[in-house]
Protein backbone atom coordinates (compact mmCIF):
# COMPACT_ATOMS: atom_id res chain seq x y z
CA UNK A 1 0.00 0.00 0.00
CA UNK A 2 2.83 2.70 0.65
CA UNK A 3 4.46 1.54 -2.31
CA UNK A 4 0.93 2.72 -4.25
CA UNK A 5 0.31 5.32 -2.61
CA UNK A 6 4.27 7.48 -3.20
CA UNK A 7 4.35 8.88 -6.37
CA UNK A 8 6.91 7.72 -9.06
CA UNK A 9 7.04 11.07 -10.11
CA UNK A 10 9.70 13.76 -9.40
CA UNK A 11 7.93 16.39 -8.97
CA UNK A 12 4.86 15.28 -7.33
CA UNK A 13 7.62 13.71 -4.77
CA UNK A 14 9.22 17.38 -4.55
CA UNK A 15 5.18 18.71 -4.31
CA UNK A 16 4.38 16.41 -1.37
CA UNK A 17 7.55 17.22 0.59
CA UNK A 18 7.18 20.53 0.37
CA UNK A 19 3.47 20.84 0.89
CA UNK A 20 4.41 18.57 4.31
CA UNK A 21 6.81 21.25 5.40
CA UNK A 22 4.28 23.90 4.91
CA UNK A 23 1.65 22.78 6.37
CA UNK A 24 3.75 21.60 9.85
CA UNK A 25 5.36 24.59 9.36
CA UNK A 26 1.84 26.57 9.57
CA UNK A 27 0.24 24.24 12.55
CA UNK A 28 3.13 25.12 14.44
CA UNK A 29 2.32 28.80 13.65
CA UNK A 30 -1.20 28.51 14.30
CA UNK A 31 -0.17 26.46 17.58
CA UNK A 32 1.74 29.33 18.72
CA UNK A 33 -1.08 31.64 17.98
CA UNK A 34 -3.68 29.53 19.58
CA UNK A 35 -1.44 29.95 22.98
CA UNK A 36 -1.81 33.66 22.44
CA UNK A 37 -5.48 33.25 22.32
CA UNK A 38 -5.59 30.87 25.00
CA UNK A 39 -3.55 33.65 27.00
CA UNK A 40 -6.19 36.58 26.03
CA UNK A 41 -9.38 34.40 26.92
CA UNK A 42 -7.97 33.86 30.31
CA UNK A 43 -7.51 37.64 30.74
CA UNK A 44 -10.60 38.31 29.58
CA UNK A 45 -12.26 35.55 32.02
CA UNK A 46 -10.30 37.12 34.90
CA UNK A 47 -11.49 40.89 34.24
CA UNK A 48 -15.31 39.97 33.41
CA UNK A 49 -14.96 37.29 36.37
CA UNK A 50 -13.22 40.66 38.34
CA UNK A 51 -16.38 43.01 37.28
CA UNK A 52 -19.38 40.66 38.19
CA UNK A 53 -17.80 39.24 41.60
CA UNK A 54 -17.17 43.06 42.47
CA UNK A 55 -20.81 44.25 41.65
CA UNK A 56 -22.14 41.55 43.72
CA UNK A 57 -20.23 42.56 46.29
CA UNK A 58 -20.88 46.42 46.06
CA UNK A 59 -24.52 45.55 46.09
CA UNK A 60 -24.38 42.87 48.96
CA UNK A 61 -22.09 45.24 50.88
CA UNK A 62 -24.34 47.85 50.35
CA UNK A 63 -27.61 46.62 51.99
CA UNK A 64 -27.89 46.23 56.11
CA UNK A 65 -26.73 43.14 57.06
CA UNK A 66 -29.59 41.75 58.30
CA UNK A 67 -31.16 42.00 55.14
CA UNK A 68 -28.11 40.98 52.86
CA UNK A 69 -29.16 37.46 53.00
CA UNK A 70 -32.36 38.08 51.75
CA UNK A 71 -31.24 40.35 49.19
CA UNK A 72 -28.55 37.81 47.69
CA UNK A 73 -31.53 35.59 47.04
CA UNK A 74 -33.18 38.20 45.22
CA UNK A 75 -30.34 38.92 42.81
CA UNK A 76 -30.26 36.98 39.34
CA UNK A 77 -26.70 36.08 39.31
CA UNK A 78 -24.83 35.30 36.06
CA UNK A 79 -24.48 31.89 34.66
CA UNK A 80 -21.58 29.76 36.05
CA UNK A 81 -21.73 32.06 39.40
CA UNK A 82 -23.22 31.10 42.71
CA UNK A 83 -22.82 33.10 45.83
CA UNK A 84 -23.74 32.43 49.75
CA UNK A 85 -23.28 34.47 52.60
CA UNK A 86 -20.82 32.40 55.70
CA UNK A 87 -19.45 33.33 58.97
CA UNK A 88 -15.76 31.87 57.40
CA UNK A 89 -14.21 31.97 53.72
CA UNK A 90 -13.17 28.82 51.91
CA UNK A 91 -10.66 26.56 53.52
CA UNK A 92 -7.04 28.09 52.62
CA UNK A 93 -4.94 26.15 50.62
CA UNK A 94 -1.54 26.46 51.04
CA UNK A 95 -1.09 26.39 47.25
CA UNK A 96 0.56 29.23 44.98
CA UNK A 97 -1.51 31.50 43.04
CA UNK A 98 -2.58 29.71 39.56
CA UNK A 99 -2.34 32.88 36.98
CA UNK A 100 -5.62 32.90 36.51
CA UNK A 101 -6.46 34.47 40.58
CA UNK A 102 -3.79 36.47 40.36
CA UNK A 103 -5.57 38.08 37.23
CA UNK A 104 -8.85 37.69 39.08
CA UNK A 105 -7.55 39.16 42.19
CA UNK A 106 -5.47 42.50 40.58
CA UNK A 107 -8.73 43.06 38.20
CA UNK A 108 -10.54 43.57 41.68
CA UNK A 109 -8.36 45.86 43.14
CA UNK A 110 -8.61 47.69 40.23
CA UNK A 111 -12.02 48.57 40.70
CA UNK A 112 -12.66 51.69 42.38
CA UNK A 113 -14.32 51.61 45.65
CA UNK A 114 -14.78 54.22 48.79
CA UNK A 115 -12.50 52.85 51.35
CA UNK A 116 -15.87 52.20 53.76
CA UNK A 117 -16.33 49.36 51.35
CA UNK A 118 -13.75 47.58 50.19
CA UNK A 119 -13.30 44.17 51.52
CA UNK A 120 -11.00 43.71 54.30
CA UNK A 121 -9.45 40.50 53.22
CA UNK A 122 -9.78 38.19 49.80
CA UNK A 123 -9.44 34.57 49.54
CA UNK A 124 -9.08 33.25 46.42
CA UNK A 125 -8.73 29.29 45.79
CA UNK A 126 -8.74 27.50 42.39
CA UNK A 127 -8.28 24.16 41.06
CA UNK A 128 -5.34 23.36 38.99
CA UNK A 129 -7.35 22.83 36.20
CA UNK A 130 -8.71 26.50 36.67
CA UNK A 131 -12.11 25.17 35.89
CA UNK A 132 -13.39 26.39 39.24
CA UNK A 133 -12.87 28.84 41.25
CA UNK A 134 -13.88 30.31 45.22
CA UNK A 135 -13.14 33.73 46.33
CA UNK A 136 -14.14 34.62 49.70
CA UNK A 137 -14.87 38.61 50.14
CA UNK A 138 -15.30 39.62 53.66
CA UNK A 139 -18.23 42.25 54.44
CA UNK A 140 -18.04 45.46 56.14
CA UNK A 141 -18.79 44.57 59.64
CA UNK A 142 -22.21 45.64 61.76
CA UNK A 143 -21.38 48.63 63.44
CA UNK A 144 -25.10 47.98 65.44
CA UNK A 145 -22.78 44.55 66.95
CA UNK A 146 -21.27 45.68 70.30
CA UNK A 147 -17.21 44.30 70.02
CA UNK A 148 -17.65 41.39 72.07
CA UNK A 149 -14.98 38.66 70.63
CA UNK A 150 -17.58 35.37 71.52
CA UNK A 151 -20.19 36.70 69.44
CA UNK A 152 -19.81 36.50 65.51
CA UNK A 153 -19.84 39.90 63.60
CA UNK A 154 -17.99 38.97 60.86
CA UNK A 155 -20.20 38.23 57.37
CA UNK A 156 -18.12 36.63 54.02
CA UNK A 157 -19.47 36.58 50.37
CA UNK A 158 -18.13 33.09 49.49
CA UNK A 159 -18.25 33.23 45.09
CA UNK A 160 -18.03 29.67 43.28
CA UNK A 161 -17.63 30.69 39.79
CA UNK A 162 -16.80 28.44 36.80
CA UNK A 163 -14.17 28.88 34.10
CA UNK A 164 -14.55 26.54 31.38
CA UNK A 165 -10.94 25.85 30.09
CA UNK A 166 -9.71 28.11 27.05
CA UNK A 167 -10.91 26.66 23.47
CA UNK A 168 -9.00 28.81 20.83
CA UNK A 169 -8.86 25.96 18.21
CA UNK A 170 -13.38 26.62 17.81
CA UNK A 171 -12.68 30.20 16.69
CA UNK A 172 -13.61 29.99 12.55
CA UNK A 173 -10.73 32.75 11.88
CA UNK A 174 -8.18 30.61 13.55
CA UNK A 175 -9.63 27.19 10.47
CA UNK A 176 -10.25 29.72 7.63
CA UNK A 177 -7.13 31.17 8.00
CA UNK A 178 -5.07 27.87 8.04
CA UNK A 179 -7.42 26.88 4.86
CA UNK A 180 -6.16 29.70 3.28
CA UNK A 181 -2.29 30.02 3.49
CA UNK A 182 -2.82 25.92 2.91
CA UNK A 183 -4.38 26.79 -0.24
CA UNK A 184 -2.37 30.03 -1.07
CA UNK A 185 0.90 27.40 -0.03
CA UNK A 186 -0.47 24.81 -2.28
CA UNK A 187 -0.10 27.00 -5.40
CA UNK A 188 2.98 28.30 -4.69
CA UNK A 189 3.87 24.86 -4.54
CA UNK A 190 2.30 23.27 -7.57
CA UNK A 191 3.89 26.49 -9.66
CA UNK A 192 7.43 25.88 -8.24
CA UNK A 193 7.17 22.56 -8.53
CA UNK A 194 6.29 22.96 -12.44
CA UNK A 195 8.61 25.38 -12.47
CA UNK A 196 11.51 23.16 -11.36
CA UNK A 197 10.43 19.95 -13.14
CA UNK A 198 10.22 21.98 -16.55
CA UNK A 199 13.91 21.70 -17.50
CA UNK A 200 13.74 17.96 -16.78
CA UNK A 201 10.48 17.40 -19.53
CA UNK A 202 12.34 19.41 -21.79
CA UNK A 203 15.70 17.70 -21.78
CA UNK A 204 13.85 14.23 -22.13
CA UNK A 205 11.72 15.90 -24.80
CA UNK A 206 15.46 16.71 -26.29
CA UNK A 207 16.67 13.40 -25.75
CA UNK A 208 13.73 11.43 -27.66
CA UNK A 209 13.88 14.41 -30.85
CA UNK A 210 17.65 13.18 -30.80
CA UNK A 211 17.26 9.89 -31.10
CA UNK A 212 14.75 10.26 -33.64
CA UNK A 213 17.00 12.89 -35.42
CA UNK A 214 20.90 13.04 -35.06
CA UNK A 215 20.38 16.78 -36.54
CA UNK A 216 17.72 17.44 -34.28
CA UNK A 217 18.15 21.23 -33.05
CA UNK A 218 20.23 22.03 -30.14
CA UNK A 219 19.04 22.53 -26.71
CA UNK A 220 18.39 26.04 -25.32
CA UNK A 221 21.30 26.98 -22.82
CA UNK A 222 18.96 29.19 -20.57
CA UNK A 223 17.78 28.91 -16.89
CA UNK A 224 19.39 28.65 -13.62
CA UNK A 225 22.96 27.64 -14.02
CA UNK A 226 22.34 23.48 -12.81
CA UNK A 227 20.10 23.71 -15.73
CA UNK A 228 22.63 25.86 -17.54
CA UNK A 229 25.22 23.30 -17.61
CA UNK A 230 23.14 19.96 -17.95
CA UNK A 231 22.17 21.86 -21.43
CA UNK A 232 25.24 22.09 -22.60
CA UNK A 233 26.28 19.03 -21.55
CA UNK A 234 23.61 17.42 -23.28
CA UNK A 235 24.65 19.35 -26.75
CA UNK A 236 28.03 18.45 -26.24
CA UNK A 237 26.92 14.70 -26.26
CA UNK A 238 24.54 15.69 -29.48
CA UNK A 239 27.51 16.89 -31.12
CA UNK A 240 29.83 13.92 -30.54
CA UNK A 241 26.92 11.98 -31.52
CA UNK A 242 26.38 14.02 -34.91
CA UNK A 243 30.40 13.92 -35.12
CA UNK A 244 30.30 9.94 -35.03
CA UNK A 245 27.95 9.51 -37.36
CA UNK A 246 29.23 12.22 -40.00
CA UNK A 247 32.61 9.96 -39.53
CA UNK A 248 30.29 6.45 -40.16
CA UNK A 249 29.23 8.40 -43.41
CA UNK A 250 32.20 9.82 -44.62
CA UNK A 251 34.02 6.43 -44.38
CA UNK A 252 31.06 4.30 -46.15
CA UNK A 253 31.00 7.09 -49.08
CA UNK A 254 35.14 6.82 -49.13
CA UNK A 255 34.69 3.16 -49.63
CA UNK A 256 31.90 2.97 -51.39
CA UNK A 257 33.57 5.55 -53.45
CA UNK A 258 36.94 2.98 -53.40
CA UNK A 259 35.32 0.39 -54.36
CA UNK A 260 33.33 1.56 -57.27
CA UNK A 261 36.58 2.14 -59.16
CA UNK A 262 38.21 -1.38 -58.70
CA UNK A 263 34.13 -3.19 -60.00
CA UNK A 264 34.09 -0.83 -63.01
CA UNK A 265 37.16 -2.74 -63.64
CA UNK A 266 36.78 -5.86 -63.47
CA UNK A 267 33.00 -5.26 -65.41
CA UNK A 268 35.72 -4.27 -68.03
CA UNK A 269 37.70 -7.18 -68.04
CA UNK A 270 34.62 -9.37 -67.65
CA UNK A 271 33.95 -8.68 -70.61
CA UNK A 272 37.15 -9.90 -72.34
CA UNK A 273 36.29 -13.66 -70.55
CA UNK A 274 35.73 -16.31 -73.68
CA UNK A 275 33.47 -18.22 -71.32
CA UNK A 276 29.76 -16.73 -72.07
CA UNK A 277 28.80 -18.54 -68.66
CA UNK A 278 31.58 -17.95 -66.77
CA UNK A 279 31.43 -14.18 -67.83
CA UNK A 280 27.60 -13.97 -67.00
CA UNK A 281 28.52 -15.24 -63.39
CA UNK A 282 30.99 -12.36 -63.16
CA UNK A 283 29.13 -9.60 -64.17
CA UNK A 284 26.36 -11.18 -61.64
CA UNK A 285 28.43 -11.16 -58.68
CA UNK A 286 29.67 -7.34 -59.55
CA UNK A 287 26.36 -5.83 -60.07
CA UNK A 288 25.08 -8.11 -56.38
CA UNK A 289 28.48 -6.08 -54.79
CA UNK A 290 27.45 -2.74 -56.49
CA UNK A 291 23.60 -3.07 -55.22
CA UNK A 292 25.12 -3.60 -52.15
CA UNK A 293 27.36 -0.74 -51.83
CA UNK A 294 24.73 1.21 -52.77
CA UNK A 295 22.00 0.23 -50.69
CA UNK A 296 25.02 1.00 -47.87
CA UNK A 297 25.51 4.16 -48.82
CA UNK A 298 22.01 5.34 -49.11
CA UNK A 299 21.73 4.30 -45.42
CA UNK A 300 24.13 5.91 -44.41
CA UNK A 301 23.19 8.93 -46.39
CA UNK A 302 19.96 8.40 -44.29
CA UNK A 303 21.40 9.09 -41.13
CA UNK A 304 22.92 12.79 -41.82
CA UNK A 305 19.99 13.93 -44.06
CA UNK A 306 19.54 17.72 -43.46
CA UNK A 307 16.84 18.01 -46.13
CA UNK A 308 13.84 20.45 -44.00
CA UNK A 309 10.19 19.46 -43.53
CA UNK A 310 7.81 20.86 -45.59
CA UNK A 311 3.79 20.43 -45.91
CA UNK A 312 3.23 17.24 -48.30
CA UNK A 313 -0.10 15.14 -49.38
CA UNK A 314 -0.07 12.04 -48.66
CA UNK A 315 -2.26 10.80 -50.75
CA UNK A 316 -0.99 12.05 -54.14
CA UNK A 317 2.61 10.21 -52.56
CA UNK A 318 1.11 7.16 -52.35
CA UNK A 319 -0.86 7.51 -55.64
CA UNK A 320 2.89 7.99 -57.27
CA UNK A 321 4.29 5.30 -55.91
CA UNK A 322 1.31 3.04 -56.73
CA UNK A 323 2.06 4.45 -60.21
CA UNK A 324 5.65 4.33 -60.56
CA UNK A 325 5.75 0.67 -59.40
CA UNK A 326 2.92 0.12 -62.23
CA UNK A 327 5.25 1.31 -64.97
CA UNK A 328 7.85 -0.64 -63.63
CA UNK A 329 5.77 -3.80 -63.33
CA UNK A 330 2.93 -3.40 -65.58
CA UNK A 331 1.57 -6.91 -65.38
CA UNK A 332 0.71 -6.41 -61.82
CA UNK A 333 -0.80 -3.19 -62.31
CA UNK A 334 -4.03 -4.13 -61.19
CA UNK A 335 -2.86 -5.42 -57.82
CA UNK A 336 -1.47 -2.21 -57.01
CA UNK A 337 -4.58 -0.46 -54.89
CA UNK A 338 -4.96 2.77 -53.55
CA UNK A 339 -7.77 3.20 -50.70
CA UNK A 340 -7.89 6.73 -48.92
CA UNK A 341 -8.53 9.92 -49.19
CA UNK A 342 -8.29 12.15 -52.16
CA UNK A 343 -5.42 14.56 -50.06
CA UNK A 344 -4.08 14.47 -46.97
CA UNK A 345 -1.22 16.82 -45.46
CA UNK A 346 1.29 16.67 -43.29
CA UNK A 347 4.19 18.30 -42.42
CA UNK A 348 7.51 15.65 -43.67
CA UNK A 349 10.47 15.69 -45.77
CA UNK A 350 9.41 14.74 -48.72
CA UNK A 351 12.44 12.68 -50.71
CA UNK A 352 12.81 11.07 -46.92
CA UNK A 353 9.36 9.72 -47.05
CA UNK A 354 9.01 8.63 -49.93
CA UNK A 355 12.46 6.68 -49.98
CA UNK A 356 10.52 5.28 -46.68
CA UNK A 357 7.55 4.32 -48.07
CA UNK A 358 8.58 3.17 -51.46
CA UNK A 359 10.99 0.47 -49.35
CA UNK A 360 7.69 -0.73 -47.68
CA UNK A 361 5.51 -1.11 -50.94
CA UNK A 362 8.84 -2.66 -53.04
CA UNK A 363 8.79 -5.14 -50.42
CA UNK A 364 5.07 -6.03 -50.74
CA UNK A 365 5.80 -6.25 -54.73
CA UNK A 366 8.73 -8.32 -54.06
CA UNK A 367 7.69 -11.06 -51.68
CA UNK A 368 3.78 -10.51 -52.01
CA UNK A 369 3.35 -9.46 -55.75
CA UNK A 370 0.43 -7.25 -54.80
CA UNK A 371 0.36 -3.83 -52.47
CA UNK A 372 -2.53 -2.33 -51.21
CA UNK A 373 -2.01 1.34 -49.97
CA UNK A 374 -4.21 2.25 -47.13
CA UNK A 375 -4.33 5.91 -45.81
CA UNK A 376 -6.13 6.26 -42.57
CA UNK A 377 -7.15 9.97 -41.22
CA UNK A 378 -6.45 10.81 -37.38
CA UNK A 379 -9.52 9.69 -35.79
CA UNK A 380 -9.07 12.72 -33.32
CA UNK A 381 -7.60 15.61 -33.09
CA UNK A 382 -3.62 14.99 -31.95
CA UNK A 383 -3.88 11.42 -33.24
CA UNK A 384 -1.44 10.13 -35.58
CA UNK A 385 -2.11 9.08 -39.15
CA UNK A 386 -1.72 6.20 -40.19
CA UNK A 387 -0.77 3.98 -43.42
CA UNK A 388 -1.37 0.11 -44.04
CA UNK A 389 0.60 -1.47 -46.87
CA UNK A 390 -0.40 -5.30 -47.47
CA UNK A 391 0.14 -7.78 -49.68
CA UNK A 392 -1.02 -11.44 -50.85
CA UNK A 393 2.14 -13.27 -49.96
CA UNK A 394 3.01 -15.69 -47.79
CA UNK A 395 3.42 -13.56 -44.87
CA UNK A 396 6.08 -13.14 -42.42
CA UNK A 397 8.23 -15.75 -40.43
CA UNK A 398 6.36 -16.61 -37.07
CA UNK A 399 8.40 -14.14 -34.30
CA UNK A 400 10.76 -12.91 -36.16
CA UNK A 401 8.74 -9.63 -37.41
CA UNK A 402 11.07 -7.32 -35.18
CA UNK A 403 14.41 -9.02 -36.14
CA UNK A 404 13.67 -7.89 -39.74
CA UNK A 405 14.51 -3.86 -39.36
CA UNK A 406 18.06 -5.30 -38.41
CA UNK A 407 20.61 -4.22 -41.13
CA UNK A 408 21.29 -7.00 -44.12
CA UNK A 409 19.07 -9.25 -42.75
CA UNK A 410 16.45 -10.53 -45.22
CA UNK A 411 12.97 -11.91 -45.45
CA UNK A 412 13.85 -14.79 -47.42
CA UNK A 413 16.88 -16.73 -47.29
CA UNK A 414 18.70 -16.71 -50.49
CA UNK A 415 21.09 -14.27 -51.97
CA UNK A 416 19.72 -13.85 -55.03
CA UNK A 417 18.78 -10.06 -56.16
CA UNK A 418 15.44 -11.60 -57.85
CA UNK A 419 14.15 -12.31 -54.63
CA UNK A 420 15.30 -9.71 -52.39
CA UNK A 421 17.34 -6.76 -51.84
CA UNK A 422 20.43 -6.21 -49.54
CA UNK A 423 18.34 -6.16 -46.84
CA UNK A 424 18.68 -2.93 -46.15
CA UNK A 425 15.10 -1.87 -46.72
CA UNK A 426 12.94 -1.89 -43.56
CA UNK A 427 16.05 -0.76 -41.84
CA UNK A 428 16.19 2.87 -43.66
CA UNK A 429 12.48 2.66 -43.72
CA UNK A 430 12.04 2.74 -39.67
CA UNK A 431 15.41 5.30 -39.53
CA UNK A 432 13.62 7.61 -42.01
CA UNK A 433 9.68 7.22 -40.10
CA UNK A 434 11.79 7.25 -36.35
CA UNK A 435 13.39 10.66 -37.87
CA UNK A 436 9.84 12.05 -38.62
CA UNK A 437 8.88 11.13 -34.76
CA UNK A 438 6.56 7.79 -36.16
CA UNK A 439 6.82 4.34 -36.55
CA UNK A 440 6.32 1.15 -38.20
CA UNK A 441 5.66 -2.13 -37.12
CA UNK A 442 5.18 -5.62 -39.53
CA UNK A 443 2.41 -8.23 -38.56
CA UNK A 444 0.96 -10.99 -40.52
CA UNK A 445 -2.72 -10.78 -41.67
CA UNK A 446 -5.33 -13.28 -40.62
CA UNK A 447 -6.62 -13.56 -44.20
CA UNK A 448 -3.26 -14.22 -45.75
CA UNK A 449 -0.17 -12.02 -46.80
CA UNK A 450 1.56 -9.23 -44.40
CA UNK A 451 0.79 -5.41 -43.63
CA UNK A 452 3.40 -2.98 -43.03
CA UNK A 453 1.81 -0.04 -40.42
CA UNK A 454 2.56 3.43 -39.99
CA UNK A 455 2.32 5.81 -37.70
CA UNK A 456 3.09 9.17 -38.67
CA UNK A 457 2.19 12.60 -36.25
CA UNK A 458 -0.44 14.42 -38.51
Amino acid sequence: MRLRLWPRSLAARTAILLLAGLVAAQAAGLGIEAIGRAGLQRLEQGRHLALRVMELYITVAKTPPAQRATALRELRLPAGITAQLDSEPPARMLVSPLPVQQLVRLNMALVPLPPALRPAEVVLLGSPAQEQMMIGLRLPDDPTQPDDPTLTRRQWLNVTAVLPAPRPWQDPDLLAAFLLMSAVAAALTGWAVVRLSAPVATLTAAADRLGEDVNAAPLPEVGPSEVTAAAAAFNRMAARLRRFVQDRTLLLAAIGHDLRTPITRLRLRAEFVADDELRAKMLADLDDLEALVTATLAFGRTATSREPAAPLDLAVLARTLLDEAADARPELAERLVYDGPEHLTVRARSTALKRALGNLVANAIAYGGSARIRLLPPEVAGAPVRIEIEDDGPGLPPGETEQLFDPFRRGEESRSRETGGVGLGLTIARDILRAHGGEVTLANRGEGGARASVRLPA
